[in-house]
């Protein structure tokens, strides 16, 4: 592919508003594959990395996707200049994902583990023996727990001395096993999934494991259900501001009446 059809592939993706450039540097890169510069909008794609267009592909979304936050945020900001402290957030990760997940849908990009029956036959056994096996004996590992804090209050022993001095574990970990235990998670997602999913209220457990078993990772779904919880109407979210602002300018004029009167013993 050269620089305008890859253009014309991530508009056909998602299409933006901000003019941006594709550049294929023709040249291999032992640091980065690709590079985003946000101040002159151009995605920069060593493309002697590539091996083949599929995975050239992968890192131009990759960086699609920071031009198109990038773009969010010069809207948010009317213009001015953002800040970028961490580029590889949560949200960048999930919009990323999604744009994978359109990609795959349009035809141009697959993960292609149908070239590998090997890899095909290595996944499966991850999943079944490892990640799903795993779950399954965190659940009986944190019903263990469980018992063992019943018996430590039943014996008036200090669960948390229990947990730090005996058994020898960090206190959030054991919390966070018996807490997956205590949800009932489906194990076939895995440990830190099934943490995941434990973590949010019993209402929205079901979605995001549904979500997380028809293929979407775990960036979109924490994405997903974070804007969800956010989803307040506007006339709430103005009414909330207005209270803030008030309260702020009360605050503020109490001080300036102070000052003035201190000014003027002087």
């Amino acid at each position: 592919m050269n620089q305008d059809q890859i253009k014309a592939m991530l508009l056909d993706i998602e299409e933006s508003k901000l003019e941006f450039s594709v550049t294929l540097t023709g040249k291999e890169s032992k640091r980065v594959n690709g590079l985003y510069k946000p101040d002159t909008c151009e995605i920069l794609l060593h493309n002697k990395n590539f091996t083949s267009d599929n995975q050239m592909i992968y890192t131009a979304i990759h960086e699609y996707a920071h031009h198109l936050l990038n773009e969010e945020k010069l809207e948010e900001s009317a213009g001015l200049k953002p800040s970028y402290q961490r580029v590889h957030t949560n949200q960048f990760w999930a919009r990323f994902h999604g744009l994978l997940e359109v990609a795959e849908e349009k035809g141009y990009y697959v993960i292609g583990l149908e070239n590998s029956p090997e890899l095909a036959e290595l996944t499966e056994d991850i999943r079944k023996n490892y990640l799903e096996a795993n779950g399954r004996l965190m659940q009986e590992f944190g019903q263990l727990l469980a018992k063992a804090h019943k018996l430590c209050q039943d014996a008036g022993i200090r669960y948390e001395d229990y947990v730090d001095r005996v058994l020898k574990m960090p206190r959030c970990t054991a919390t966070s096993i018996t807490k997956v235990a205590a949800a009932q998670v489906n194990p076939a997602l895995g440990f830190e999934n099934m943490k995941l999913v434990a973590s949010m209220p019993q209402a929205k457990r079901q979605e995001a494991e549904e979500q997380l078993l028809g293929g979407h990772s775990p960036d979109t779904v924490r994405a997903m259900m974070k804007k969800k919880a956010e989803s307040v109407d506007q006339k709430t979210k103005l009414e909330q501001e207005k209270k803030r602002l008030e309260k702020t300018i009360q605050q503020l004029t109490s001080r300036l009446e102070f000052v003035e009167e201190s000014l003027a013993s002087l």
